[in-house]
């Protein structure tokens, strides 16, 4: 009897281990999650990938930091974390940086119903919220070595200046050393590899709109770095029937809302956010395949070129035919899953 009860246990585990179903038997990857929120919906969905991973045990998002200066880009990220019951989430902010404007859907995190907020949050300004090197450092001092998966979705900001930080109170090393002793991968959406519509020369909108921090980026991170480029995540357009049915388990969702303000449904919105925080927190589940390695050098105009080297620290993201549905299948899955109880 007791050989037969040792032979199920393997399925009791699965069938108990909570309401995904899902068991992870490795430590949950160490995220932080970098993000221009704001300025396209698909780091919206990136965030509700990143909670469902999270309920499944595969991640822990240490914190969540902000390179769009808008004063309702941090009291939005507050909103989705609180929608997943994960409110304590530290949040940081980039001061001074890029596009201010707040956009088509920011504002869901600043309307009211009966006097309170539509989607209950606590920050109401990114102002009240640290600044994004100081809750890096911070965050990074506190957890083992080599332990750290950075999922960078916007502009590098908040990256380059790490880099350039100095020892605090929250650490005796500057910020190569930091990054160094504590990252063990940065997945980053950034650049495209392969011609685009045509245009061998395109130079996307993460890298020109902060390409002194992004050349910074790549010249100086001194660990792994994959790179999601603008190719991968219009390979993988979002199907807008998702965002009108499999949102609906509760009257007002903020990713499906945020989406709709930001392009109706039918628009199919492609994925490029969330293609790198999937890889970031499963990097073996073959959703993609790798270049080979190289270095990435971002010209004056924002260009990123790849060069190939057998020591250099940079890949990027290929995706096969074979591997297109699978990887979208996951997507949708997990961004419109429902939150933990």
């Amino acid at each position: 009897m007791a050989s037969r009860l040792t032979h199920l246990l393997p399925l009791f585990t699965i069938l108990f281990c909570g309401t995904a179903l899902v068991c992870n038997a490795s430590e949950p990857v160490r995220l932080i999650f970098d993000t221009d929120i704001g300025n396209d919906v698909d780091d919206v969905q990136a965030m509700g990938v990143i909670h469902s991973l999270q309920s499944r045990g595969a991640c822990h998002l240490l914190a969540v930091t902000v390179t769009k200066d808008s004063e309702l880009a941090a009291p939005f990220v507050d909103l989705i974390n609180t929608f997943y019951r994960r409110g304590e989430i530290p949040i940081g902010v980039v001061r001074p940086g890029k596009t201010p404007e707040p956009g088509k859907y920011l504002p869901m995190a600043a309307e009211l119903k009966e006097g309170r907020f539509r989607y209950p949050h606590d920050l109401e300004r990114s102002s009240d919220a640290p600044e994004a090197v100081a809750l890096l450092r911070k965050t990074l001092a506190a957890q083992p070595d080599q332990s750290v998966t950075i999922a960078q979705v916007g502009f590098s900001t908040n990256l380059a200046r790490l880099l350039d930080s100095k020892p605090d109170g929250a650490s005796p090393l500057n910020g190569v050393e930091l990054v160094q002793k504590k990252v063990k991968l940065l997945s980053v959406m950034a650049g495209a590899f392969t011609p685009i519509d045509g245009n061998a020369h395109y130079c996307e909108y993460n890298v020109v709109n902060d390409i002194e921090n992004c050349s910074k980026l790549a010249d100086q991170w001194p660990t792994s770095v994959i790179w999601s480029g603008f190719e991968i995540g219009i390979a993988l357009p979002y199907p807008s029937e998702s965002i009108l049915k499999d949102y609906a388990y509760v009257p007002d969702h903020p990713i499906s809302e945020a989406y709709r303000r930001y392009d109706p449904p039918p628009a199919n919105r492609p994925t490029w956010d969330l293609t790198s925080v999937l890889f970031a927190v499963h990097p073996d589940r073959n959703y993609f395949d790798l270049s080979p390695k190289g270095n990435i050098v971002v010209e004056a105009d924002g260009f990123t070129r790849f060069i190939p080297a057998a020591d250099g620290r940079h890949q990027y993201l290929k995706l096969s035919d074979q591997q297109r549905p699978r990887t979208l299948e996951a997507l949708v899955q997990l961004s419109s899953q429902p939150p933990s109880k």
